[in-house]
């Protein structure tokens, strides 16, 4: 499978050249959790209609997220929910203003869910997924798990699609909860993002799990080929195939337009039906695609394939 991509990568970037650019109101809530937090927390309405900002308390530290809403939100029928994570150093409110999910949640009838990575005296705002965050002490793992729990107390959520996206490094969140929380998700896609060798050495999921990876040629902070703190992105990807037991021989597409050539591979025949789906780009670098920047709408791309999925695989 390697040898494959890789010839058809060397015919890619042979015909591409390079470059491109990179009235409020308090809710409290006591959940059904595990986790050693203080049950309390507080949602207060935003000036963007629909989004409120929640605080709570957890593992003794102060800990936000977003969450949206729709107004249309159709209580009889299935209410997905989508979990963005935002990079290394970035912010929940930065992650929400370029992905711009809420028409999809509108006309999708979806929550979406907008978690503020916390900072430790060496490390900015990040995801607790090993590797260069291994000397993290935040437990995230347990913070997700536990806005699980206060959303499914709020609204009567379909448990069996929550799902997960991410930037950079919240794609590697994506995929450590993947391997560390999988009970509660049942698909993740990755922007630039990738899996830390501590998440991949370490994984264990507990259903098969469609994965969707978005990464450019030309990203060198999270590198095609992988580091010494990332494995490559041909490794994740045959991790996931081999894992769901898919067939090895992608499905290709390559996308033409005026700018680039774009890779469609799709590994089919898994168990339970999910899909593997790698989506790469020779001029991308470390960015958030749109159709204006490369051709590619991300946030669609991302909702169009992880809504085809609950954790019992493929939807009928």
């Amino acid at each position: 499978m390697k040898t494959y991509q890789l010839g058809l990568l060397i015919l890619i970037l042979s015909s591409c050249g390079g470059g491109g650019s990179s009235g409020s109101q308090d809710i409290s809530i006591v959940p059904e959790t595990d986790n050693d937090v203080t049950l309390d927390e507080t949602c207060v309405d935003t000036s963007r209609s629909g989004m409120k900002r929640c605080d709570l308390k957890h593992d003794n530290l102060d800990r936000f997220y977003y969450v949206y809403t729709p107004s249309n939100l159709d209580s009889n029928e299935s209410i997905p929910v989508l979990f963005a994570f935002h990079g290394y150093g970035s912010s929940a409110m930065r992650h929400l203003n370029y992905t711009n999910y809420f028409p999809l949640a509108d006309s999708n009838n979806f929550i979406v869910i907008y978690p503020q990575g916390a900072t430790t005296a060496t490390l900015s705002t990040h995801w607790n997924v090993g590797g260069w965050t291994s000397k993290s002490t935040i437990n995230d793992l347990g913070f997700v798990e536990t806005i699980i729990g206060l959303i499914k107390d709020k609204t009567q959520i379909d448990e069996t699609r929550i799902y997960s996206s991410g930037m950079s490094n919240g794609g590697y969140m994506g995929y450590h909860l993947a391997c560390n929380l999988s009970s509660k998700f049942a698909a993740i896609a990755s922007v630039t993002g990738s899996m830390t060798n501590d998440t991949f050495n370490d994984c264990n999921p507990v259903h098969p799990t469609p994965i969707l990876q978005i990464h450019g040629l030309l990203d060198f902070v999270v590198p095609y080929e992988g580091n010494a703190g990332s494995k490559s992105i041909p490794d994740v990807i045959d991790y996931w195939v081999n894992y769901n037991s898919c067939n090895t021989d992608p499905e290709t597409v390559i996308k033409y337009d005026d700018y680039s050539l774009i890779l469609y591979d799709t590994y089919t025949s898994c168990l339970n039906d999910v899909n593997v789906k790698l989506i790469l780009h020779p001029e991308m670098g470390h960015d958030w695609p749109s159709l204006q920047s490369y051709n590619i709408d991300a946030s669609l791309e991302i909702w169009n394939f992880v809504s085809k999925f609950d954790q019992f695989g493929l939807i009928n």
